[in-house]
């Protein structure tokens, strides 16, 4: 199993600002199904509850020209990936597992927020939002199934 992880990526963006005081640390776990294809590229990020961009957690494929297939992210994004320094790594192979590390504040939980991934793999369909749960303290630990490429995703908090 290949695992990628980023720690305290937060505490310059805008995602550490409502609570500086507390924070929680979040890994979030996606499992790839065996889908017969190259790498896929993922965008995990999250929105407020007006579905607007919060911040952006990890992408995964370093090549930005790619990055347009990452749909629901790009749009929300305007396509500004300047800021992605130190957030991104290598596209994530079929059957691999991504694991990402972040420190979220407090005031992020329950109050409407949510995770989403895109996925996006050379010669197949993009899959924007193939995965979108709520950012919950009780769904922590909750797997969920992914629309098209991802087999399992979780988080959990500490």
């Amino acid at each position: 199993m290949k695992t990628f992880s980023i720690a305290a990526l937060l505490a310059a963006t805008t995602l550490a600002v409502p609570a500086l005081a507390q924070g929680r640390t979040v890994t979030l776990s996606m499992t790839l199904k065996n889908y017969g294809g190259d790498g896929a590229y993922l965008a995990v990020y999250l929105t407020d509850a007006r579905g607007a961009l919060a911040g952006t957690l990890w992408v995964a494929g370093r090549k930005a020209k790619y990055y347009k297939h990452l749909g629901d992210w790009k749009r929300l994004s305007a396509g500004h990936t300047a800021g992605l320094d130190g957030v991104t790594g290598a596209s994530v192979g079929e059957g691999r597992t991504l694991k990402v590390t972040a420190d979220l504040a407090d005031a992020l939980f329950d109050a409407g927020y949510e995770i989403h991934v895109d996925a996006a793999v050379e010669d197949m369909r993009d899959s924007p939002s193939e995965i979108r749960v709520p950012l919950t303290t009780a769904g922590a630990g909750q797997s969920t199934a992914g629309r098209q490429f991802i087999q399992s995703f979780s988080y959990q908090v500490k």
